[in-house]
């Protein structure tokens, strides 16, 4: 099966056409679509008309799929590998998940297995709006000088939930217990602030404002400025994608060098409703023990 491949934005970004998700592709497909991947590092299938078990079928070719045993609050009932982003109301209460990902991020950068791949699947999406950005953290390190490289090389950051969730009205507004709860589960970690990517061997920025709180062994009041830097150099436009969804899109990108960021451009008057598996990746950081030096 000949698959197309269409570039979609100078940073990054493809639509991968003439395949049919629907039934188990040969492994000479699978290698192509795994290049284009790779390559473009996000790639939207478009009108794809999915079963969650077609959906889970795919993203088991790429890897083992995370449970979200760390985050398990917002499953699918009947299928734990998927990951519920939606507005809907579950059990006649407002969704926890309807303003998820309005920071830039990267899936659990905050555990010491981030993710490898995610695939989001469009249920239901308003008329206008509910776009999602991605920018590309190789070119975030490569436009970076050579100096800087050499400073940023040797640096781990600190990662953790409890600072994403704290920019989450519905977390920082109420006191629901999950959030105790998901600081129990994934406790804060170190990572490389560069990351070399194991199939492709560059190197990427690994730091995002959603859940990077500072340099190991600086303090929070030390990092910021440098912090802030790489934050907003790592989206210049000219890195960026933005995705405007359409229902049956599976979008897929990858964790290890990029980040997203779900767009706060439509309001909750109409469905916007996402299936999201995650791939397991490899290990990556380690548990972090608070060794900053004394404010």
């Amino acid at each position: 099966m000949a698959i197309k491949v269409r570039k979609l934005s100078y940073g990054l970004g493809a639509s991968i056409t003439g395949v049919d998700l629907r039934s188990p592709l040969d492994d000479a497909t699978m290698a192509d679509v795994r290049k284009a991947w790779l390559d473009h590092l996000v790639v939207v299938f478009p009108d794809q008309v999915l079963t969650p078990e077609q959906q889970i079928a795919f993203g088991k070719r790429f890897g083992p799929l995370d449970d979200h045993q760390a985050a398990p609050f917002y499953r699918h009932p009947e299928y734990p590998e998927i990951y519920l982003i939606t507005n809907h109301k579950i059990g006649g209460r407002p969704s926890e998940t309807k303003d998820t990902g309005r920071m830039w991020h990267s899936d659990h950068s905050f555990t010491t297995r981030p993710t490898m791949a995610t695939m989001l699947y469009c249920r239901e999406i308003p008329s206008v709006g509910g776009d999602t950005m991605l920018t590309n953290m190789y070119m975030a390190y490569e436009s970076l000088s050579d100096a800087m490289k050499t400073v940023l090389d040797r640096l781990e950051a600190v990662h953790d939930v409890a600072n994403y969730h704290a920019n989450n009205p519905y977390f920082r507004d109420r006191d629901t217990g999950q959030l105790t709860e998901m600081k129990k589960l994934s406790p804060p970690v170190a990572q490389p602030v560069v990351r070399v990517h194991p199939e492709t061997g560059r190197k990427a920025l690994f730091v995002n404002e959603g859940t990077t709180t500072q340099f190991v062994g600086m303090t929070s009041e030390e990092s910021r400025a440098l912090l802030e830097f790489l934050f907003e150099h790592s989206v210049r436009p000219e890195f960026t994608y933005r995705h405007a969804w359409k229902v049956n899109d599976l979008l897929m990108w990858d964790n290890r060098c990029t980040m997203h960021k779900a767009l706060a451009d439509y309001t909750h008057d109409q469905p916007r409703h996402m299936h999201r598996l995650t791939v397991l990746g490899t290990p990556c950081g380690r548990s972090y023990e608070g060794d900053t030096p004394p404010r």
